[in-house]
């Protein structure tokens, strides 16, 4: 069986952001590189959005930006408006075909079904996947989205909402997101935050129907596209030797499921450290976002009812950092703003 230099396990978000950051910095011009991936066809199955906060490779895959955005409760609605942090959305497919295209000219970059199919003794692995059972136990983010088309002009394009808790909550934390892409196509998702164990939580097809009918009163519409997903609120203790990369590598801030942005920067941190990376100490997010997260999924978890109105706090605070806050990249100014508008007891309970 042929050896490679390199190999990463998952040919997903991860996997291919840290081949494609290799490939076009010249990193695998003398390497070889295998990637294992079962998918026998790359389509559109995601939609990775984020406040660009910094530059990124993947800026002709945005379907969209925004630079103003909602977020509705029973009581109350707030809008937000940033210049300087606008919100994009990325086609997975788009970023498919973009990585893919570049890749293929190397010859040295090799695809596999499995990692039996090549001898990987004396490789660097890099691993995206989770081999152990799911605990359903514990916090998941997961949703159902559909993007949806209308024959006549409904939609905002300039202002998209982040947050729609006018629905039925179920004793978890519940809430709608709509992008509109233009004036009548969005993509409308439902989104909770709760345990994977009750199947009650999971009738999406049904929420997102009521909520284009009853919420945005829309009628008429087809389906274009279907994505559904579930982001574990949790880092699962993995028994590899592997360089973790991805939701395993610990690149999920988990108050908020974001990912696609700390993918690019731990890409980075893997090419700018190659030679040495077995070596170098393990790329993570600040621990004080891993610390506030802690406890931030414990009020989520003991007190879900609460959470429509501290979100909605939280949308007190100057835009750009709250943005900076979500994007893991807050300084102490904005910290404390964060802090200040949280309710002190239920979150010092929390931390006790």
């Amino acid at each position: 069986m042929k050896e490679f230099d390199y190999v990463i396990i998952g040919g997903g978000c991860a996997g291919l952001s840290l081949a494609y950051e290799l490939e076009i910095n010249n990193k695998l011009k003398d390497k070889s590189l295998a990637i294992i991936e079962n998918r026998g066809k790359y389509e559109r199955d995601k939609t990775w959005s984020f406040w660009k906060v910094f530059d990124h490779n993947f800026q002709d895959c945005v379907i969209k930006s925004w630079n103003n955005f909602t977020i509705n409760t029973l009581d109350a609605s707030r809008e937000m408006k940033s210049k300087k942090f606008p919100y994009q959305s990325i086609d997975s497919g788009k970023f498919y075909n973009k990585v893919n295209a570049k890749l293929k000219f190397n010859k040295n970059i090799k695809f596999f079904k499995t990692l039996d199919e090549i001898n990987s003794s004396n490789s660097v692995i890099f691993n995206s996947v989770n081999e152990s059972s799911p605990d359903k136990s514990k916090l998941w983010q997961h949703f159902q989205g559909i993007e949806i088309e209308t024959k006549k002009n409904i939609f905002d394009e300039e202002i998209f909402n982040l947050m729609d808790f006018n629905c039925d909550q179920k004793d978890a934390v519940h809430f709608f997101y709509t992008l509109p892409f233009s004036k009548n196509k969005a993509l409308v998702e439902t989104t909770w935050l709760s345990n994977l164990e009750s199947d009650s939580y999971k009738d999406y097809d049904i929420q997102l129907e009521n909520y284009i009918k009853n919420n945005l009163r829309i009628k008429e519409y087809k389906i274009n596209y279907t994505e559904k997903g579930a982001i574990p609120l949790y880092y699962p203790n993995l028994n590899n030797n592997f360089i973790n990369i991805g939701t395993v590598g610990e690149m999920t801030r988990l108050s908020t499921g974001y990912t696609f942005l700390n993918i690019q920067e731990h890409s980075k941190y893997i090419r700018e450290n190659l030679d040495n990376i077995s070596n170098k100490k393990k790329f993570k997010l600040n621990n004080k976002y891993i610390f506030l997260d802690k406890i931030f999924l414990k009020v989520v978890k003991n007190n879900p009812e609460k959470m429509p109105s501290i979100f909605l706090n939280l949308f007190k605070v100057k835009a750009d950092a709250f943005i900076r806050f979500m994007s893991n990249k807050s300084n102490f100014v904005d910290d404390l703003s964060i802090i200040l508008k949280m309710p002190k007891f239920i979150f010092l309970k929390a931390l006790f």
